[in-house]
């Protein structure tokens, strides 16, 4: 079979590897698509920890072809969606419940071979059933599961009003969930342009607050006028640390601010503990996920999530590295190799 695989950072190639055999748990399973996001970029630079060589790809579907011998939950031909991460079960996180700590975290993609590549083995646990999304579609259920982590870590309170900061693929799954899940308001700011137009098309928001790319200060400024008491909840999703130390100024007293951008290890960013302490805030950071698939594929299979148009551009395996090119150069909202383009 054909992988994409990194031997060191920054060092991959298009590699001819055997077929996996699955261990008794394991199922083998088609690779049909597999989305590129801002991880595989940051894996790809170092900056997020791996370990090398391994295939790269983390957000798996595909179709069940072959079952170990202990597998009886799942059945030859389904569509299958992979969470990506194993789990040690005995670590000190671990017996306290708390999986997503896992000391010894390994994920599909990062530490395993993972999916891109023709054929990728997962634990029969960790795979699940779906119906109706295309294939193109499907590279978002990851995604979406992290956007459902960060509406658990969030838990916002009915009639809840949302700040969100950035307009990216999770961005818009999270807006469209807090409107779902006690957001009864939710202005979604972002830089204008194709992505703002997207989160129109899905009514990801109620309002929209398209900012100039050069000089934004003014709408900021404006928007503290207008929001005098600021929003019960703040969510960072663009990236930027310059955006996140301007965050805190506009959450509400008692409110919530959530680091939702994947940030680079070296930043900093001031924070005023005397507003922490006299506002009562509550800074919350949310990271990948934990079993939360099954809710993935509900929201998305039944549309109360809407994806369509999420993905915008998709590459044959062979052109991985126009994928990366895509995502680094913020050239398309979500990339994903799809195997029979």
């Amino acid at each position: 079979m054909q992988a994409i695989q990194y031997q060191s950072i920054a060092n991959w190639s298009l590699v001819t590897k055997s077929v996996p055999v699955p261990k008794p748990h394991e199922v083998l399973v088609k690779v049909q698509s597999c989305g590129i996001c801002g991880t595989d970029l940051h894996i790809h630079t170092g900056e997020f920890s791996s370990l090398m060589p391994v295939v790269t790809g983390h957000e798996t579907s595909g179709l069940v072809v072959a079952l170990g011998s202990d597998v009886t939950s799942l059945q030859l031909g389904q569509k299958v969606t992979a969470d990506n991460a194993e789990l040690c079960g005995h670590c000190h996180y671990c017996v306290r419940g708390e999986l997503l700590y896992c000391e010894g975290f390994r994920a599909h993609g990062v530490h395993l071979d993972g999916g891109l590549a023709e054929y990728c083995v997962f634990p029969a646990s960790a795979l699940f059933a779906f119906e109706r999304l295309s294939w193109t579609s499907a590279s978002l259920f990851e995604a979406a599961s992290c956007a459902i982590h960060g509406l658990d870590r969030l838990a916002p309170h009915p009639g809840s009003s949302v700040l969100m900061i950035g307009a990216g693929a999770t961005g818009l799954l999270l807006a469209q969930l807090l409107r779902q899940n006690g957001g009864s308001r939710l202005v979604l700011a972002a830089n204008a342009g194709p992505k703002m137009e997207l989160a129109k098309k899905l009514d990801c928001a109620d309002e929209y607050l398209e900012l100039d790319r050069q000089a934004p200060e003014a709408q900021w400024d404006e928007l503290k006028k207008k929001e005098k008491y600021g929003f019960d909840v703040v969510v960072e999703a663009s990236g930027s640390v310059d955006v996140l130390e301007k965050a805190i100024g506009y959450v509400a007293r008692g409110g919530k601010l959530m680091y939702y951008g994947v940030y680079p290890k070296k930043a900093l960013v001031n924070v005023s503990p005397s507003k922490v302490f006299g506002d009562e805030l509550t800074i919350i950071g949310s990271f990948s996920q934990s079993w939360c698939l099954p809710r993935s594929v509900q929201y998305l299979e039944s549309g109360k999530v809407n994806v369509e148009g999420i993905v915008t551009h998709t590459f044959p395996l062979k052109d991985f590295g126009k994928a990366l090119d895509a995502v680094k150069n913020k050239t398309c909202i979500k990339a994903t190799v799809v195997m029979d383009e």
